[in-house]
C-alpha cells in the first residue's frame, strides 16, 4: 500500500448486532482518518446526503434484523450525528423513488430513513421535481455530454453518498458511485430510468456523474450487505463499514472486501453483462481503482462474506446483445436524418435497423425481451431523437466497445 497517495480508505470491523453507540463509535474510527473530507465538510455552508434508501414498505426485506438492501438506521444515525458535530452545515437529503413513481404513492412514504431525517432535522428533497439543473459533466464527459439533475446535488458545497455493500445484476456491485443514479431525475423532467440503465452506457454513465457530483465522503454499509443481484438477492453477514475520500477509490477497496478484482471487466465475475465503472473511470483519470495507489487501511480481510452476481443469461446471448447495441447506435449516428425526419422529439426503441417502438413518453412498461419479438439475440437500442442532440452522446464509445468484440470473439 502507498501511504502517500492521494486517496485514503478506511474499513472498519462493526458487529452487525451492535446498538447505536456501537455503530457511531465504529463510523467515527472509519471516518477520523481522512482529513481532506472533514476539511471541506467543515468548511461547507451546505451538505447534500444521498442514502440508498427509497423503497415502499412492503417491498423491504431485513435479514439478521437489518434492511438487507438499503442503508441501515443506525448507519445514518451515525452519520449524520457526526456531521452535526463537526459541522455547522446545513443537512439536506435528496432522493428519487421509483417506488413512488411507479406505483403512485407519495415519495415520503418510501423513504425507509424519514424518521431518522426528522430525528436530526434534516429537510427531505424529492430530487425528481424542479428545481434542476442541466450540467456539463468536465471533460466533456465520457458517455453524455451533460445531464439533468437536482439543484440540490449541485448548489451544495459538499455530497456525501451512502450505499449498501450489494451485488448488481448490470454494474456487478453497486457501492457508493452507483447510488449516484439515484439523482438523476425521471420523466417528465428527465430520461426514464431505462434510457441510462442501458447495456454499453450505464458504466459509463456513472462515471460521468462521479465527474459532476463528486462526492466528499463515501460510505458503504456493510453491516448486513446482498449478494446475487441488487434486488430479491440473498443477504450475508458482513460485520463491515467503509469510508473514503475519492468514491472511485472507496469502491475499489469496497469491491476487493467483496472478494473481486476492482479492475476486473466483463466477462469475468461479477461483471457479467456490462464493463466495470471502476475500471472506466481509473482509465479515464477519475480516482482510481488500483489498491497500490490508494491509501487503504483495513481492520477486516477479504472477502468478508461470499459474493457473486447471478447470472441472468448465457454468455452468447449477453454477447450478442452488446454486439447489436454498438450496432444500432452506429447505425443510427451514420443515418440520423431519417429519423429526424419522422421521429424528431419522439423515442425510439431501434431493433435490426427498424423502428420497433416509439413515443414521445421515453418509459416503457413492457420488457424489452418482450418487445424484442422473435430475435431474442438483438438488442434493441433506446434512443431520444433529438434535432439539437443536446445531451451529446459519444457514439466513439460504442465503436470502441464493438471493435473489442470483433477483436475477441470475430464478426
Amino acid at each position: 500500500m502507498t501511504y502517500s497517495a492521494p486517496y485514503h480508505v478506511r474499513a472498519v470491523q462493526c458487529d452487525h448486532r451492535a446498538g447505536d453507540k456501537e455503530i457511531y463509535a465504529a463510523l467515527q474510527r472509519a471516518t477520523a482518518p481522512l482529513d481532506d473530507a472533514w476539511e471541506r465538510l467543515t468548511r461547507a455552508r451546505r451538505i447534500t446526503v444521498k442514502f440508498n434508501q427509497a423503497r415502499v414498505a412492503e417491498r423491504r426485506h431485513k435479514f439478521e434484523g437489518h434492511l438487507r438492501e438499503l442503508v441501515d438506521d443506525k448507519v445514518a444515525r451515525a452519520l449524520l450525528r457526526l456531521l452535526r458535530e463537526r459541522t455547522d452545515a446545513e443537512i439536506v437529503c435528496t432522493e428519487i423513488s421509483n417506488d413512488a413513481l411507479w406505483l403512485g404513492c407519495p415519495v415520503e412514504e418510501t423513504i425507509t430513513l424519514m424518521p431518522v431525517l426528522r430525528e436530526f432535522e434534516v429537510p427531505f428533497i424529492n430530487g425528481n421535481v424542479p428545481p434542476h439543473r442541466v450540467c456539463d459533466v468536465p471533460g466533456g464527459g465520457l458517455m453524455f455530454q451533460q445531464y439533468l439533475l437536482p439543484e440540490s446535488v449541485v448548489e451544495t458545497d459538499a455530497v456525501v453518498s451512502v450505499q449498501k455493500m450489494k451485488s448488481h445484476v448490470s454494474m456487478g456491485v453497486t457501492l457508493a458511485l452507483k447510488n449516484l443514479f439515484g439523482l438523476t431525475p425521471t420523466e417528465p423532467y428527465g430520461r426514464g430510468r431505462q434510457y441510462f440503465h442501458h447495456f454499453i452506457r450505464l458504466p459509463y454513465v456513472l462515471v460521468d456523474l462521479g465527474r459532476i457530483v463528486r462526492p466528499t465522503l463515501s460510505i458503504v454499509d456493510a453491516l448486513v450487505a446482498q449478494t446475487g443481484r441488487e434486488w430479491n438477492g440473498e443477504g450475508v453477514v458482513a460485520d463491515t463499514l467503509v469510508a473514503g475520500d475519492h468514491v472511485v477509490a472507496t469502491d475499489a477497496c469496497g469491491t476487493h472486501l467483496m472478494g473481486h478484482d476492482p479492475l476486473g471487466d466483463w466477462p469475468d465475475q461479477p461483471f457479467l453483462r456490462d464493463a466495470n465503472a471502476l475500471r472506466i473511470a481509473h482509465e479515464s483519470g477519475f480516482g482510481t481503482a488500483d489498491l497500490d495507489q490508494i491509501d487503504f487501511q483495513s481492520e477486516v480481510t477479504a472477502p468478508v462474506a461470499s459474493f457473486s452476481t447471478i447470472e441472468t443469461d448465457p454468455f452468447e446471448t449477453t454477447l450478442a446483445w452488446r454486439r447489436s447495441t454498438c450496432e444500432q447506435a452506429l447505425h443510427y449516428r451514420d443515418h440520423r436524418k431519417q429519423y429526424l425526419d419522422r421521429y424528431a422529439g419522439q423515442y425510439i426503441l431501434l431493433q435490426d435497423n427498424e423502428v420497433r417502438w416509439h413515443s414521445e413518453i421515453g418509459a416503457f412498461s413492457q420488457s424489452r425481451r418482450e418487445l424484442a419479438g422473435a430475435d431474442k439475440l438483438s438488442a434493441m437500442w433506446l434512443k431520444l431523437v433529438d434535432p439539437e442532440e443536446a445531451e451529446g452522446e459519444h457514439y466513439d464509445v460504442y465503436e470502441r466497445v464493438l471493435s473489442g468484440i470483433r477483436a475477441a470473439y470475430g464478426g
